[in-house]
């Protein structure tokens, strides 16, 4: 496992320099074999091809790396040597959970992702593609499995891989792939692990908006489970070509009261449905309309095409039913500046880059 920081001669960088030394130190004690944990930096003035690779643009940037592959969340705790050893602990840790008794998965929290192992025995080459995609996924799956007699009622077809969806309602999946194939087992868990439509919170903000696309978001209380499910089928039926140019995401309306009130929603509006391009936020119709065919697709198109933005300016675009020559009566609608914006990696903690070309 490697742990590599991208440093500029910035400021953030040479303050972090030496706590990142320290806990380098730390947590060489603690795992002496030089191949278990690997620190590493890399100066981007000089690597700037480095720096392009992995579409760095902020520094200092801290980035694990596991059996060769970048994970795809970077570091973003506190730069202190405690948290930083802490954080490497913790990435040391077992990232699949024994079962003991299948009774345990009657106990499970089913608000997570569950992906079940059942092998026949623990020194096998399936268990270890299992445990190593376990280790590159855990953050977004709980992993768990289970071997010899204990698995054996669920082994009827042999050794096999369980999804199991947070909603109850929803059946497992089983799959059918090669088990002994990293990429084949790792392309089927991730597709299971990383929902097409996922949920916004404070702690995956920064994260999230730094991927830099447009942000569809369902804001609904928690405990509507009913309009969540609605907006992921409508998600996956209407707008599943569009994935890779918009980020399909859900909210607790409670947790982000402000960008509701940014729109001119409150909870008690929810479900709401709106668009944050990060330059604007664009408010869906009612709710109910996410079951019109064409709509909720229209709404993204809308979007892409600059419909949105172009109202915003200079008001609805002409129909049929006004004559040539006849002005709109309409007047151009105000969208708020977007809200979630500000969760993006803020300029009070790192060195920003604004233009790719400064690498």
């Amino acid at each position: 496992m490697g742990f590599i920081p991208l440093f500029l001669r910035c400021r953030f960088s040479q303050m972090l320099h030496p706590i990142f030394e320290e806990a380098s130190n730390v947590i060489k004690e603690e795992y002496p074999n030089e191949n278990q944990v690997v620190f590493a930096r890399v100066d981007c003035d000089q690597h700037s091809d480095i720096a392009q690779r992995y579409r760095i643009s902020k520094y200092p940037t801290l980035k694990l790396f596991r059996n060769g592959m970048m994970m795809k969340r970077e570091y973003r705790g506190q730069r202190s040597v405690k948290a930083l050893a802490d954080y490497i602990r913790q990435q040391k840790s077992d990232p699949v959970q024994e079962l003991h008794s299948l009774e345990e998965i009657t106990t499970l929290d089913r608000s997570k992702i569950n992906i079940i192992g059942y092998f026949e025995q623990k020194d096998s080459d399936k268990y270890r593609v299992f445990e190593r995609v376990a280790s590159i996924l855990h953050d977004d799956c709980a992993f768990l499995s289970a071997f010899g007699s204990v698995s054996k009622p669920e082994r009827f077809s042999g050794d096999n891989i369980i999804y199991k969806p947070p909603m109850l309602s929803a059946p497992d999946m089983v799959y059918l792939g090669s088990m002994t194939n990293f990429d084949a087992t790792f392309s089927w868990i991730q597709d299971k692990c990383v929902p097409l439509v996922r949920e916004i919170t404070f702690e995956n903000g920064e994260e999230l908006t730094e991927e830099g696309l447009p942000f569809l978001i369902l804001f609904h209380m928690k405990e509507d489970t009913e309009s969540l499910e609605i907006f992921q089928n409508e998600v996956a039926r209407q707008l599943i070509s569009e994935k890779g140019t918009i980020n399909f995401l859900h909210a607790d309306c409670d947790k982000f009261r402000h960008p509701l009130l940014h729109i001119q929603k409150t909870p008690a509006d929810c479900p709401v449905i709106a668009i944050d391009s990060f330059r604007h936020m664009y408010v869906f119709g009612d709710f109910k309309d996410v079951l019109v065919p064409g709509k909720l697709k229209q709404f993204v198109f809308d979007l892409h095409s600059g419909k949105l933005h172009r109202e915003f300016h200079h008001g609805p675009d002409p129909t049929l039913d006004i004559a040539p020559g006849q002005e709109s009566q309409d007047v151009a609608s105000s969208p708020p500046e977007s809200s979630f914006q500000k969760l993006a990696p803020s300029e009070y903690r790192y060195t920003l880059l604004r233009d790719r070309d400064e690498l």
